[in-house]
């Protein structure tokens, strides 16, 4: 029975409604209240705020769902938030199942699942946008903030903050383990809500955390760990590098029995895990060891969870990203490091982001205590081994020569790590910005405009000095928006009491998602269609709009600069000119010139697109040029640490061409290459597409709503027929462009399998380079007309013609398309049968 069906019916009596509540906590979760629990529950469902702080696994959630419940039976509706789109889609699916599908419904900026559902799960700043829109007038009864700390975010913060400024309807949950003093927000809110406002904290855990600072090298001490049973263990590192490093260092260790392992393959199952890190994880969670860091595939990321939820994992080596309330079991976390880079120099932690890993550690309901170690540093645990070693003889210890840590090491000791282990949390700092986006919806509200914002500007939560900047940003933004007459004041309030009004439709969901993309279709319109790389530079223009994958222009500017240096050092440049010469090498900027123009242009009309920075880059672009994969384009430029990155990147792309582009500005060539970006995206994780459409689609239809099985394939990727035929385009192109360069040892590695190795292709292609001096590889060379399918029930039979320089194209590469292989595979498996001058 779902939580809804318990509430009493037409009653909002607070007794009722806590009866209710407890009844199915214990029957249908077997779960009894603590008293922090109770407490924010009677605060609830009295119609006070609370703001939670306590440990984490304390049971915040529950206190999270009791709130719902409350808002519901009152007939308001409630909003949950937190700071990604993975909590937020977890918590979706947790919610439809207590409270049905059809109560439930999810907004994270690139979906919307089920939107006037009456409880809604998004992102921190989708909450923020409604409250700028509408103000006390939105449809907000109740709002759930999970991890409140993000209020100090330096670039989000602001969208923490501006709920509790522009919502004075709403009750209010925030939560966090990791507070510090909330004295100004329970004060703040009680002035703004006119509720009164608990404070619940308690610094006692329902599995109380035991702490460790050991001396001895990391592979003794997690060994140990296993020994004492405190597994399972989460080894924390502050980069990917080390947490792969160190899980496939762990191999050796017997980690996991036998019969764990087969519970592993059982769960398992036809999982697909691809080439490259795939291969690697495949190893490692077979052998009991998990992987957990934000650049894997989503899809990565969910079984190494469920494995682990599973306590079939008894190590995990991650990131600090676990920090950010994924539920994952953990008994015990390890610490390889007490100090981080973060982004500018390398620092100590802070006390919030310890106890916010180290909170982690213990299961409620599964431990009884929880346990938290931190190793020492490395220079440290060698001398401790020294000292052992000496024993107790005064002269062998004297004679000791102490190892001292590397040049710039930021170090840290046992006596800090004591005094992390009592530190409060840092008290929350305001991060409120002002942006032309912001205007924009408080503009669009009912109302006053000027009061509206002049409440916003002076009383947000900045110190004075802070809110008078604010306000001079306002007040040029404001004049900028009406000097480009994107706003106008009215000589008397309308009948929304406007006195002033936006000019137009400026579509304003762009102006949320992506500032730029009214910017990308006007520039589209600036293209020549029958050009031939007419495709390719829509794409680039939707590519300049998106946020930059930082680690993929780095790797490609890194390449870009290597062969710089190769083809300087054959024409003999000397090392001073070549390093002078480098400066200007970057990674590929298609359009930049034309596009940086077009935007200064745009800008005098839509100046609130200053906020927003246009940066050309080539990543699908330059994937679909080299005529790559997924996994050839991940291995060619390293990036097996950061492929979700990628993908999500790729998924973006996809996103914004399908929504962006309008129809009529889409040819037969760019709708290709769009279907083949969505099956790309969908063979190597179909979660980043195919789940919000089935979830939208269920939904509606009032069918049950649920994560997909961790072994849930995609559909055959041979089902998207015009999608596949891109993919079979591309791949026997890739074979053209390798031919062109010569390069008969990549060809020999993919097509080795088929009896054409390096040898068979050089000797294969001998006499056309006895006819042409080269292959043409532009666009006309990459077209539909150059290549010829045949399509037959368990194979296709394909001819991929050459571009000569004399323009005969009488020599092709033939192959077979194995249709059932590739359906395994989520590519096209390409059976190559010769290379002639046969027409």
């Amino acid at each position: 029975m779902t939580l809804t069906e318990r509430l009493p019916t037409g009653s909002t009596d607070p007794d009722a409604l806590v009866e209710a509540f407890t009844e199915w906590a214990f029957e249908e979760q077997g779960l009894s209240l603590y008293p922090a629990q109770e407490e924010a529950l009677l605060e609830i469902v009295t119609g006070g705020n609370v703001i939670l702080s306590t440990p984490t696994g304390s049971g915040k959630s529950l206190v999270a769902i009791g709130a719902h419940a409350a808002a519901l039976a009152r007939g308001e509706r409630t909003f949950y938030t937190a700071p990604i789109k993975a909590l937020v889609s977890e918590k979706f699916f947790a919610l439809c199942e207590v409270f049905g599908a059809d109560k439930v419904g999810m907004l994270t900026g690139d979906a919307a699942v089920n939107e006037q559902a009456p409880i809604i799960c998004c992102t921190a700043e989708i909450l923020a946008n409604i409250a700028l829109r509408s103000g006390p007038t939105a449809d907000v009864g109740s709002v759930v903030m999970d991890e409140f700390h993000f209020y100090s975010d330096p670039d989000r913060g602001w969208a923490w903050q501006v709920p509790l400024i522009e919502l004075p309807q709403a009750q209010f949950l925030l939560m966090s383990a990791t507070l510090g003093d909330v004295t100004f927000f329970r004060d703040d809110l009680t002035r703004r809500t006119g509720r009164p406002t608990a404070v619940i904290t308690s610094a006692e855990r329902p599995v109380p955390l035991h702490y460790r600072y050991v001396f001895t090298p990391l592979h003794e001490t997690i060994t140990e760990l296993l020994e004492t049973h405190e597994a399972p263990v989460y080894v924390v590192h502050f980069t990917q590098a080390a947490a792969i490093e160190r899980a496939q260092s762990l191999m050796s260790v017997n980690v996991s029995s036998k019969e764990d392992k087969a519970a592993i393959a059982e769960l398992i199952g036809n999982f697909r895990f691809t080439a490259g890190f795939g291969k690697t994880l495949s190893r490692l969670v077979r052998h009991g060891i998990g992987v957990h860091h934000a650049g894997m595939l989503p899809r990565y990321r969910r079984l190494v969870e469920t494995l682990a939820q599973a306590g079939l994992l008894k190590v995990i080596c991650g990131t600090d990203t676990l920090g950010v309330g994924i539920n994952v079991p953990i008994r015990t976390v390890l610490f390889t490091a007490l100090s981080k880079y973060d982004g500018v120099r390398t620092r100590g932690l802070k006390a919030r982001e310890f106890h916010q890993i180290a909170g982690r550690a213990g299961r409620a309901g599964y431990d009884t205590v929880g346990t938290v170690v931190a190793e020492a540093p490395d220079h440290e645990v060698e001398n401790a081994r020294l000292l052992a070693k000496a024993g107790d003889d005064p002269k062998k210890r004297k004679r000791i020569v102490r190892k001292q840590p590397p040049e710039g090491f930021v170090g840290w000791s046992e006596k800090g790590f004591e005094k992390l282990t009592v530190a409060q949390p840092e008290p929350l700092t305001s991060q409120f910005a002002v942006t032309h986006a912001m205007l924009l919806n408080v503009i669009s509200r009912p109302g006053d405009a000027f009061t509206a914002m002049r409440h916003l500007l002076e009383d947000n939560h900045e110190p004075r000095p802070a809110q008078r900047k604010h306000i001079l940003r306002a007040i040029a933004i404001y004049r900028a928006l009406r000097n480009a007459g994107v706003v106008e004041e009215l000589p008397a309030p309308d009948a929304e009491s406007r006195r002033v009004r936006l000019v137009g439709d400026l579509q304003l969901d762009f102006a949320l998602n992506q500032p730029l993309s009214p910017f990308a279709l006007a520039a589209v319109e600036l293209l020549d269609r029958e050009s031939p790389g007419y495709a390719m530079d829509v794409l680039s223009v939707i590519e300049a709009t998106l946020d930059d994958p930082r680690q993929v222009l780095h790797a490609q500017e890194n390449k870009a600069r290597g062969e710089a240096v190769a083809a300087m050092k054959a024409e003999g440049i000397e090392y001073e000119e070549r390093m002078a010469l480098l400066e200007d090498v970057t990674y590929p900027k298609p359009l930049a010139e034309l596009l940086e123009a077009a935007l200064e242009t745009y800008r005098r009309g839509h100046p609130w697109v200053s906020d927003a920075r246009l940066s050309p880059k080539s990543v699908v672009r330059d994937m679909s040029e080299k005529a790559m994969t997924f996994v050839e384009y991940i291995s060619h430029y390293q990036l097996a640490r950061s492929e979700g990155l990628v993908l999500r990147y790729l998924a973006d792309t996809y996103r914004a061409l399908r929504q962006t582009v309008p129809d009529e500005a889409k040819t037969e060539e760019l709708s290709d290459l769009i279907e083949w970006l969505g099956e790309l995206v969908r063979q190597v994780d179909s979660s980043l597409i195919d789940e919000w459409e089935k979830l939208a689609a269920g939904v509606d239809s009032g069918a049950d709503v649920a994560p997909p099985p961790v072994d849930q394939l995609p559909a055959g990727v041979t089902s998207n027929k015009r999608a596949f035929r891109v993919l079979v385009r591309n791949a026997m192109f890739r074979r053209v462009e390798l031919a062109a360069l010569r390069r008969w040892d990549l060809l020999g590695e993919l097509d080795a399998d088929a009896g054409w190795d390096a040898a068979a292709w050089r000797e294969a292609f001998e006499p056309y380079f006895e006819l042409h001096d080269e292959i043409g590889i532009g666009p006309d060379a990459r077209g539909p007309q150059l290549i010829d399918i045949e399509e037959q029930p368990e194979r296709w039979i394909v001819r991929q013609v050459l571009d000569d320089p004399a323009g005969d194209r009488d020599w092709a590469i033939t192959a077979e398309i194995d249709l059932t292989a590739s359906d395994e595979e989520g590519t096209a498996v390409v059976w190559v049968t010769g290379v002639s001058d046969t027409v």
